[in-house]
């Protein structure tokens, strides 16, 4: 496994205020964490303060899909596994990135799969990941992105064994980590939904534990 870094282009574009979005006094940190963890709604396309503020195509993700792409040679007739998928645009860049691709997501949104975009509607579907529906290397390429971070201890456990275990060829995800006290001050002043705050080093010691041998980075809030 191996240190790759597909995210930065986009989390570094994004200009954070830490202590205005904790210090909010209308929107007070835990009302929005309790809010977003309805994953509904206001997770999605609700006020800004909680989440995303309405998370909408616009082909961000097209330079990570063909980043990814490139790097691990997705080729057409590959099969494709998002784990966390939200309204699967990313999964849409992949078939424009690499025509001919399958491309399935899961997430655990309801709202995020009603809401999914239209191409890709039929090939996305409600789902824990810490129980995928798939047979054993089912999948060339299974990717997770800005997910398993928001699951507690119990549910990380499983959710690497699964990435794993439906995976074939090659593996990939992103979390939400920290390296000082100035970071993970920040992490908890921005995140509404992490459950697992880990350091690089806890991270290692999860994917040796659990077996999982595919690639990842890190998000960090610097």
């Amino acid at each position: 496994m191996a240190y790759v870094d597909f995210l930065s282009v986009i989390h570094k574009a994004t200009t954070r205020d830490y202590l205005a979005r904790v210090n909010d006094p209308e929107m007070p940190k835990a009302k929005a964490a309790k809010l977003a963890k309805q994953w509904g709604f206001d997770y999605w396309d609700g006020d800004r303060r909680i989440n995303y503020g309405g998370y909408r195509y616009d082909g961000r993700w097209a330079k990570v899909a063909k980043a990814m792409a490139d790097h691990y040679g997705i080729k057409a007739g590959d099969r494709i596994l998002d784990v966390g998928c939200g309204k699967g645009f990313l999964m849409y860049d992949f078939t424009q990135v690499v025509p001919g691709v399958e491309v399935f997501g899961i997430d655990i949104s309801q709202y995020a799969i009603d809401n999914a975009k239209d191409e890709i509607k039929d090939r996305v579907q409600v789902c824990s990941a810490a129980t995928l529906p798939f047979e054993d290397a089912s999948f060339d390429f299974v990717y997770s992105i800005n997910t398993l971070h928001n699951l507690h201890n119990y549910q990380l456990d499983p959710a690497l064994r699964e990435m794993q275990r439906v995976g074939r060829k090659h593996r990939y995800l992103c979390v939400e980590s920290y390296r000082t006290e100035e970071e993970k001050a920040n992490l908890l002043y921005w995140q509404v939904t992490c459950e697992a705050f880990n350091t690089p080093e806890a991270w290692e010691w999860w994917f040796k534990t659990t077996g999982y041998q595919g690639d990842h980075s890190f998000i960090y809030f610097e």
